[in-house]
């Protein structure tokens, strides 16, 4: 009765005059809920402005163009002040136009970012030679090769800033940070997302200012390093003691110590990393929290517990604050040491807020906590929330805080008088509770980007992290400081044992059977409902936050609806992925790389073997074409791809494509090809990137272009040219032209169904 009562006007359901005292009640009573509902909650409210910051910088990223963005900063602007006329002097006023505020601000951060970021990038590949400035040098022992970025090269239209890879047999002595050097190589752009969802290299590099990434295939010194500042001096430190640590231990567990000392990766085997990634240890890999913790943690229990040797430093000296400045000047020398990463400079900032509670005697570990060190990445690096080591690290931290400031749980792990096998149990029972906070957190966040994510990584957390911050860290410290004195070997030698410790749980781990949950290319629109549901869940404090349970699960049954594309196309169109009768996927080229087939089985969601193409039943392929039928609900697909950039003959060619529904090719095909329902040459291809077909139930071609829109970072196409790289000569093409769908009729007579027109 009392909802009718707001439904209906009081003087009957026909009469106008009581609507404009019907709009004034329910408008009256709806801002009474939200300004009880924000009253209950003021607390939490901080929490939610990096949230908003976010959301404008999250809105750049996948609104397509400046039109949306323009349109996004006015909607954002509107509601701010929507919210502060409606809301007068209320709670819930000032905080919806805070937080809109912050999203108009993120959207403008970002946008200022990428326009500032824009630097030449090279048009199309091409053979070089030139002098340049060795910026930066990354060894990378496990793929025999090391990768140097270059600055101002001397050269006929070059960008200023190149990322080139050397291999071992091609590395000459005294390349260092400030040499110059000759060098020859194959150059070419920023590798664009090959397929819709898969890494997108362009829209790194754009932000760090590379033009273009090549291979080396002569180098030489012009003039060795003359030092190059105290990032160079600092990069020439990092890379010495890498270099010494994984000296001390050969294979995986060099590198991966060395990772943990330094930041550098390059040690460490494809084959170590994946079985890190599977089982859930891969951020063990990357300086962060962890490592930062250990460091900061380890030096400040050191000073204190020494100066506290002294009985007048103990009574007269603030120990704690001395202890905890020591600490941070150790996170900030550890911080530059590693290379001063976004991940590592994230790390330090949240580990100076720990530090600075402490020594003002306030709770230490917070969600504000989270939220401030969260800000300041995001009002320097905006860029980064669209990489999984921002959202990974945050969801992580996210997960951890909101968890133990639950009354529940702090209740449950306060410290009590019990004997030890309760206290080693409810320490057990604590770690484990955090563990699997935190894959929950983390899994949609590692399918979005990697299309994969480990299941027993909590449990094998809960082995790994003490054996890495209590065991292997000190280990490793201990040695570095026994080594000048030539009495670190035995150190080396039990740091040794427990990496490869580590190793055997990661694989172990990795192999179990069910260790990884596989998915196809995950809907934006799913992986955004998830995040702000888990948001919603984890920042408010009331019962409203279970709402938040909703979205993700909405989210969650979209992305598990969503299936498996049936055709995965590269945009070169030189590779293609077949969803076989078997369930497995086919490629066209059998000899792919390593790269290439990593690419194709991430995107299918399937990690089984790939087959070849001409080996499915049925399938007809010679030299030049393949040729294979597939079967849709209710009608059969064929499918032709050429295989060799040899010319075919042009009858031949058309009678082929004409039998065809769908032709694929990395070459340009003449107009006599024509298939009935798309072509996917590389005129297409140029202005689409890859493609994700779909062909059950209602057919659809998901594209690369409708995923990056018309980013600085884009190419398009002009009338009449090649490539065209940056935010100038951009256009908007359609992600399927109609002249590359047909709209015929298929083999049974039905009307086949057009993309271009369904959009």
């Amino acid at each position: 009765m009392r909802l009718i009562g707001l439904v209906l006007p009081r003087g009957g359901a026909g009469a106008p005059q009581g609507q404009p005292k019907l709009a004034r009640g329910v408008a009256a009573r709806l801002g009474g809920w939200l300004e009880s509902r924000f009253e209950a909650e003021r607390d939490q409210l901080p929490l939610w402005l990096p949230v908003g910051l976010g959301l404008g910088i999250a809105g750049w990223f996948v609104l397509p163009d400046a039109q949306a963005w323009v349109a996004f900063l006015l909607i954002a602007a509107a509601a701010a002040l929507g919210a502060l006329a409606l809301g007068q002097g209320t709670r819930w006023g000032r905080a919806l136009a805070i937080f809109t505020c912050a999203a108009l601000l993120g959207c403008a951060l970002v946008w200022l970012r990428s326009e500032r970021a824009a630097a030449p990038v090279l048009a199309h590949p091409r053979m070089a030679q030139f002098d340049a400035r060795v910026e930066s040098v990354q060894p990378l022992p496990a793929q025999e090769m090391t990768r140097i970025v270059v600055r101002s090269p001397v050269g006929p239209a070059l960008p200023p800033r190149l990322r080139i890879n050397v291999a071992s047999d091609k590395w000459q002595d005294g390349i260092a940070p400030g040499a110059r050097v000759r060098i020859r190589a194959w150059l070419m752009p920023p590798a664009p997302m090959a397929v819709p969802g898969s890494y997108d290299f362009a829209r790194v590099a754009w932000f760090q200012g590379i033009g273009g990434s090549g291979r080396a295939l002569d180098l030489a010194v012009v003039a060795p390093g003359t030092g190059g500042g105290w990032s160079a001096l600092l990069a020439t430190w990092r890379q010495r003691l890498a270099d010494h640590i994984r000296s001390r231990l050969e294979g995986g567990a060099g590198g991966i110590a060395a990772a943990f000392a330094t930041g550098d990766q390059g040690g460490i085997s494809q084959e170590e990393a994946d079985a890190m990634r599977a089982s859930g240890l891969a951020h063990l890999l990357s300086v962060s929290g962890l490592h930062l913790t250990a460091v900061v943690g380890g030096v400040m229990l050191l000073t204190l517990k020494l100066l506290a040797l002294s009985p007048r430093l103990a009574l007269r000296w603030p120990l704690l604050v001395i202890s905890a400045g020591a600490g941070a000047i150790a996170g900030v020398a550890y911080t530059l040491l590693t290379g001063a990463e976004v991940p590592t400079i994230r790390s330090c900032i949240a580990a100076i807020l720990v530090l600075a509670a402490i020594a003002l005697g306030r709770e230490p570990l917070s969600l504000r906590l989270v939220a401030v060190g969260a800000l300041v990445v995001l009002l320097f690096w905006p860029e980064s929330l669209a990489g999984p080591s921002f959202q990974l690290s945050f969801a992580a931290m996210t997960a951890i805080m909101a968890v133990h400031e639950h009354p529940r749980v702090r209740a449950f792990v306060s410290r009590r008088d019990e004997g030890l096998p309760q206290k080693l149990g409810r320490s057990l029972s604590a770690l484990v509770l955090t563990g699997l906070a935190v894959e929950i957190a983390l899994s949609p966040i590692a399918l979005y980007h990697f299309h994969k994510a480990g299941l027993y990584g909590a449990f094998a957390n809960i082995l790994a992290i003490p054996l890495t911050t209590f065991v292997i860290m000190p280990l490793e410290a201990l040695a570095l400081l026994l080594d000048p004195f030539g009495l670190g070997a035995p150190v080396w030698w039990l740091a040794g044992i427990a990496l490869r410790l580590l190793l055997g749980l990661a694989y172990a781990t990795a192999q179990a059977p069910g260790a990884v949950a596989m998915l196809p290319g995950m809907p934006t629109g799913a992986f955004a409902m998830m995040i702000c549901g888990g948001l919603w869940l984890l920042l408010w404090r009331t019962r409203w936050r279970r709402w938040g349970l909703a979205p993700i699960a909405a989210g969650a049954l979209w992305a598990l609806l969503t299936p498996a594309p049936d055709l995965i196309v590269t945009g070169d169109g030189r590779h293609l992925a077949l969803h076989a009768p078997d369930g497995r996927f086919a490629i066209l080229r059998d000899r792919a790389g390593d790269y290439v087939r990593d690419l194709l089985t991430e995107s299918s969601g399937t990690d089984t073997e790939l087959s070849a193409l001409e080996d499915l039943p049925g399938a007809r392929c010679s030299l030049d074409l393949c040729e294979v039928d597939i079967a849709g609900d209710g009608r059969r697909w064929r499918l032709l791809a050429t295989r060799t950039s040899l010319p075919i003959p042009a009858d031949a060619l058309a009678r082929a494509c004409a039998a065809a529904d769908i032709v694929v090719s990395d070459r340009r095909l003449p107009q006599s090809c024509r298939p009935r329902w798309l072509k996917a040459d590389r005129m297409l291809l140029t202005r689409t990137g890859g493609l994700a077909i779909t062909l059950r139930a209602r057919p659809t071609v998901r594209t690369v272009a409708e995923r990056v829109g018309r980013h600085p970072w884009v190419a398009s196409v002009a009338s009449e040219g090649g490539p065209i790289y940056g935010p100038r000569g951009v256009r908007r093409q359609p992600a399927v032209s109609d002249r590359a769908v047909g709209s015929t009729h298929d083999q049974e007579g039905h009307p086949g169904t057009n993309p271009a027109q369904r959009r």
